[in-house]
């Protein structure tokens, strides 16, 4: 009777990690303070082109902080400084004094946790930044109202009511209106700042697969206490603990191969 040769007991292969793509937006060992209380700690991190790059953690981690940082909306608050570091956007750190702030935010884009329409038209909405801009003509404005409403999925829904208010649409539409605002001008960038927090299902999956669509002409960054939205719309992630960016990788990675133990009890729910 034959012997069985026994074979070498099989090892599982490890899953390769997903090389990093180059950064379109560079934070480089940011510390930033209101007042004497620091929020952020030695932050540095690229954020990759036409990628979506989701920021998770704990209320209070400092995610939104960092967010408002790339547009330099923290300048609005008295206390808000940076301690040390750079954001960089093609190279140029964004704190320069030498930088238009207008401009950065003509770049960088805002989508707020609550929408915010103007009291006005819906083609108003989109028109008045852009003729603060320079934008006069009437037909280069009705173009660009209409690519911009196309572009947020929501021209077929509002075409025939253009100059009906704003204020008027569902909840969903007014965050889509407000993301058609944002594209009209062009940004290189679109900041998220949990854009679905307070719609219905319905409402959040068709933002959800905006963000999809708009991530072959914009580098997005989003904001989410959700990790199920996370997970579903970010290609890269980004997990913050006390003002400490802990592990940014794939977003894959992150869900299912994180290296940090700290991220694999967040994101498996043991904490925060």
């Amino acid at each position: 009777m034959p012997t069985e040769t026994l074979k070498p007991a099989e090892t599982a292969t490890p899953i390769p990690r997903a090389p990093m793509p180059p950064a379109f937006v560079e934070i480089d060992r940011l510390n930033f303070f209101y007042g004497e209380k620091q929020a952020l700690y030695d932050i540095s991190l690229g954020i990759p082109e036409k990628q979506v790059t989701a920021l998770i953690g704990p209320s209070g981690c400092g995610k939104t902080t960092l967010l408002r940082c790339l547009n330099r909306m923290n300048d609005l608050v008295d206390v808000a400084r940076i301690g040390s570091g750079e954001i960089r956007i093609d190279d140029i750190n964004i704190y320069d004094p030498r930088v238009d702030v207008i401009e950065l935010r003509k770049r960088v884009g805002m989508v707020f946790q609550k929408s915010n329409p103007f009291p006005k038209s819906i083609y108003e909405n989109i028109a008045y930044g852009l003729r603060l801009h320079g934008i006069k003509q009437k037909s280069q404005l009705d173009e660009i109202v209409e690519k911009s409403l196309r572009g947020a999925a929501l021209w077929d829904e509002v075409k025939d009511r253009l100059h009906d208010s704003g204020l008027g649409l569902s909840g969903g539409q007014q965050q889509r209106l407000c993301i058609a605002r944002t594209i009209a001008v062009e940004p290189d960038v679109i900041l998220m700042d949990e854009p679905c927090s307070a719609l219905d299902p319905l409402a959040t999956a068709k933002v959800e697969d905006l963000i999809q669509e708009l991530k072959a002409r914009f580098t997005i960054v989003i904001v989410t206490h959700n990790m199920q939205q996370a997970a579903r719309v970010s290609d890269y992630t980004a997990f913050f603990y006390l003002g400490k960016l802990i592990e940014f990788q794939s977003t894959r990675d992150i869900f299912t191969n994180p290296k940090n133990p700290q991220t694999e009890a967040y994101v498996s729910g043991r904490f925060g």
